[in-house]
């Protein structure tokens, strides 16, 4: 059974400081707001670790995210970006973007679809892939209870289904209207589809695997578990986005490319979606799209 998390008191909600170069006076690093789930994880995985010579990505409480915010500033480390961070917690999803896009954050640690960025470019620097298209299989993630998404096994099974999705997130939405559904529900926050999935308002959502916690998710009064047999290609690639109108934005973007150059050719990218289980085994699953286009 997977990490639980019992309630929101639980988490770690201290800021969080990263510094690259020891320690720098609060007053000169750089703010990044994390999701709160995500941030408690991420310090659960790293502990007193220095997160830029992690190399080892099997341990406990990895997800996708997670292994994003240490991809990020290895990158970023590797590239010469010596300033340092404050991680702030907080529910924050596309928030971010418009934080970005304002110039009132440097960057985002958790990467986009490439979809999701493609009309941007004015506003924000967008690197080169993290996870390359075709890469990226998410779970389809129901509620404890519900036998029928448990019990499935083949594409078929979902006409007799109902999803739930942001039609914002161009690939989740569009890789979702693909599929052969009985319905799909438009909900623009995330936490909202979560609870609705796990009270059995809604079939599934889409979410990234998490092996290392046995595929289940639990936040709060929301528990959800993905199904053991398929999963769905969302093909397309993700990105980090820098922001142009942020002074450091330049510099960091510069050695945010570099950095990212260094660990693939190193093959520790790809090494570490895949030790955390992120790019999974299909041997072990059947993909229900597997030639899934995103236009």
């Amino acid at each position: 059974m997977g990490w639980i998390r019992r309630t929101k008191s639980s988490y770690l909600f201290f800021t969080f400081v990263l510094s690259f170069a020891g320690v720098l006076n609060a007053s000169e690093a750089l703010n990044v707001f994390i999701r709160d789930d995500v941030l408690a994880d991420y310090q659960r995985f790293v502990g007193e670790r220095d997160v830029t010579k992690i190399t080892d990505f099997s341990g406990q409480y990895l997800r996708r995210d997670v292994v994003d915010m240490v991809i990020a500033q290895q990158a970023l480390q590797k590239g010469g970006f010596d300033k340092a961070f404050i991680f702030t917690p907080g529910f924050v999803s596309f928030r971010e973007s418009n934080l970005l896009e304002k110039g009132e954050q440097l960057l985002h640690f958790d990467s986009y679809w490439k979809a999701d960025l493609e009309n941007k470019g004015r506003l924000l620097f967008i690197s080169e892939p993290v996870i390359q298209k075709g890469q990226y299989f998410a779970g389809i993630y129901h509620g404890i209870d519900n036998q029928k998404v448990k019990q499935l096994k083949e594409e078929q099974g979902l006409t007799q289904l109902t999803s739930v999705s942001n039609p914002k997130w161009q690939t989740d939405w569009q890789t979702l209207e693909s599929l052969p559904l009985k319905q799909l529900h438009a909900e623009s926050d995330w936490m909202s589809q979560a609870r609705m999935v796990s009270k059995g308002w809604v079939d599934f959502m889409l979410m990234p695997l998490m092996p290392k916690l046995d595929n289940r998710f639990v936040l709060e009064d929301v528990e959800l578990i993905a199904n053991e047999h398929l999963v769905v290609l969302l093909n397309d690639s993700r990105h980090f986005a820098v922001s142009r109108l942020h002074p450091e934005g330049e510099r960091a973007f510069a050695a945010l490319q570099k950095g990212l150059a260094i660990l693939r050719e190193q093959g520790r990218i790809t090494s570490a979606y895949q030790q955390a289980g992120l790019i999974p085994d299909l041997d072990k699953y059947q993909v229900v799209n597997p030639v899934q286009e995103i236009r």
